[in-house]
């Protein structure tokens, strides 16, 4: 969504990255091991890159790396139970639409909850976070079968 001076508020490339290798896993059969190679061909993900986002998956605890011959990746949960708030927090940290509704010391006028824009953008956060959570890689992956 652009705005009129130009400014976007989007996601990382990471974060898409992140995307793609967790839709891709979940719509492989539950437990299967994916090669990382494989995995980031398909996807187009440069392996740099991937690298980096499987470690970030791994820590939040949506995927497991399995090492050797037969190591890869697979999901550590069921795909219903990853959403895609999961992964955004996963890749970029606390959700957050501005510096004020997760740090009150933030806004130079210290007026918190009594300022208009502050309670408006807490709302809409709110409702953001809200609809990530209702979407799960089990829906995204049963709509690209």
């Amino acid at each position: 969504m652009a705005t009129k001076g130009g400014a976007v508020v989007q996601l990382n490339q990471a974060t898409d990255y992140a995307f793609r290798v967790v839709l891709y896993l979940a719509g492989l059969p539950s437990g299967t091991v994916e090669s990382g190679v494989r995995i980031a061909e398909c996807q187009n993900i440069p392996l740099r890159f991937f690298q980096k986002i499987t470690r970030s998956l791994s820590a939040a605890g949506l995927i497991k790396s399995y090492r050797g011959v037969e190591g890869g990746f697979a999901l550590a949960k069921p795909a219903g139970e990853i959403t895609l708030y999961d992964v955004i927090t996963a890749m970029e940290g606390p959700l957050g639409i501005h510096r004020c509704l997760a740090d009150r010391k933030a806004c130079n006028r210290h007026c918190g909850d009594d300022c208009p824009v502050h309670q408006a953008l807490a709302g809409i956060q709110d409702r953001l976070a809200a609809d990530l959570l209702r979407v799960t890689f089990a829906a995204l992956a049963a709509k690209t079968k």
